[in-house]
C-alpha cells in the first residue's frame, strides 16, 4: 500500500467565449431604454447606431449607460430594472435593432466637478466579443477643453468620443473597429 498522496489533478482556465449570440437574454428588461419618461421635464433622447469593422450595422449589440443626474450627483438610489416614481437610477440598456440603432430617453448629465466635462459611461456588448467594451460620450461643450483625459488623445481620436447636437438631444454612433474606431477604455 503506498502512502504517498495522489496529486491533484492540473486544472486549465476554461477559454474564453464570445459575449453572444444570446447576452441579451436576462439583460433585456420593459423599458429598459427609458431611464425617464418620453417628454418629462428636461428629457432628452441620446441614439446612436453600431458599426462593425466593416461599416456595417450590428443588429444585436445591447448598449448599457451609467450617468449622472442633471445636478451631477452620482445616482444612489436603486431602480434600474423595477423604475420608481421620481427616482432616477442613471442606468439604461438598450438594445440595437437591424439598422444598429440604439436609443435612450434620459436627461443630460452634469459634470461631478465645477468646470469637467459630463459624459455618459458606457458599455457595450455584441456577438464576436470576447469581453464587453467600455468607453464615454462626452456630452459637447466648452469643458471639454479641461479634459486631461481627452487631452491626450490625438483629435481624430477624441472626436470619437463625443456627441453630436441633433434636435431634442445627442447622438454618438459606435465603431467597434476600422478606421473610425471609438476609442475603448480598459477597465480591470
Amino acid at each position: 500500500m503506498s502512502t504517498a498522496k495522489a496529486s491533484a489533478p492540473k486544472l486549465f482556465p476554461t477559454a474564453d467565449q464570445t459575449v453572444g449570440p444570446y447576452y441579451a437574454i436576462g439583460m433585456a428588461f420593459d423599458g429598459s431604454e427609458e431611464i425617464v419618461p418620453a417628454g418629462s421635464a428636461g428629457s432628452i433622447v441620446l441614439s446612436g447606431y453600431v458599426y462593425d469593422g466593416n461599416g456595417d450595422p450590428v443588429p444585436d449589440a445591447v448598449v448599457e449607460i451609467w450617468q449622472t443626474d442633471a445636478e451631477g450627483h452620482v445616482p444612489a438610489v436603486s431602480g434600474s430594472i423595477v423604475r420608481k416614481a421620481d427616482s432616477f437610477s442613471g442606468f439604461g440598456r438598450s438594445g440595437s435593432d437591424e439598422e444598429g440603432h440604439y436609443e435612450f430617453t434620459t436627461v443630460l448629465p452634469a459634470p461631478t466637478e465645477p468646470g469637467k466635462p459630463a459624459f455618459f459611461a458606457v458599455i457595450v456588448f455584441a456577438r464576436g466579443l470576447l469581453a464587453r467594451l467600455h468607453t464615454r460620450i462626452y456630452v459637447p461643450g466648452p469643458e471639454l477643453e479641461n479634459s486631461e483625459f481627452l487631452g491626450r488623445l490625438t483629435p481624430e481620436r477624441r472626436a470619437t468620443l463625443i456627441a453630436t447636437e441633433v434636435p431634442g438631444g445627442l447622438r454618438h454612433d459606435i465603431h467597434l473597429q476600422g478606421e473610425k474606431e471609438t476609442v475603448f477604455l480598459a477597465f480591470n
